[in-house]
C-alpha cells in the first residue's frame, strides 16, 4: 500500500514547497548530490514491481503531488501488477471527512485481507479505481 507517496524524489524535490526535509534526507539537492536521490528512488526500480499494491492519495496534498499517485497506479497497471486507485479528490495528505474516512478504512482492511490471507491470494483489481466519496 502506498498512502499519497512518493514515485520519483527528484521530481517531488521540484514539485513541493517543502525542501528540508528532502535536502536533509538526500543530502542535498539532486543537482548536488543526485546519488542520494538515487539510492531509494521507486522511479528507478518501476520494472521490478509485483507486488498487489492498493495506491492511495488525496488532490489537496500540495507536498506529494498526486501526479505521484497516479503515475504509480499506472506503471503498476501498464505491467499487469493487481493494483487500485482510491483517489480522494477533497482531502489533503489526512483523510479527514467522516464518510472519506470510513471509506478508507473500509478499502484499506479489504485489500489487506484479500493479500495477505492465507491460501488463495485474492482476486485481481487491474484497471480499477475508485474516487473518494464518489463511490456509493
Amino acid at each position: 500500500m502506498t498512502h499519497d507517496g512518493s514515485l520519483d524524489h527528484r521530481f517531488s524535490y521540484l514539485s513541493t514547497e517543502e525542501l528540508w526535509f528532502p535536502e536533509w534526507e538526500h543530502g542535498g539537492t539532486p543537482w548536488d548530490n543526485p546519488a542520494g536521490y538515487a539510492a531509494h528512488n521507486p522511479v528507478d526500480h518501476l520494472g521490478s514491481f509485483r507486488v498487489p499494491t492498493l495506491v492511495v492519495h488525496g488532490a489537496l496534498d500540495y507536498r506529494v503531488s498526486e501526479v505521484d499517485g497516479l503515475a504509480m497506479f499506472t506503471a503498476l497497471q501498464r505491467q499487469g501488477v493487481p493494483s487500485r486507485l482510491l483517489y480522494f479528490p477533497d482531502e489533503n495528505h489526512w483523510v479527514l471527512k467522516p464518510e472519506n474516512s470510513i471509506l478508507w478504512h473500509d478499502t484499506v482492511l479489504e485489500w489487506l485481507a484479500r493479500w495477505t490471507a492465507p491460501g488463495d491470494q485474492g482476486q485481481s483489481n487491474e484497471g480499477h479505481s475508485e474516487a473518494g466519496r464518489q463511490t456509493g
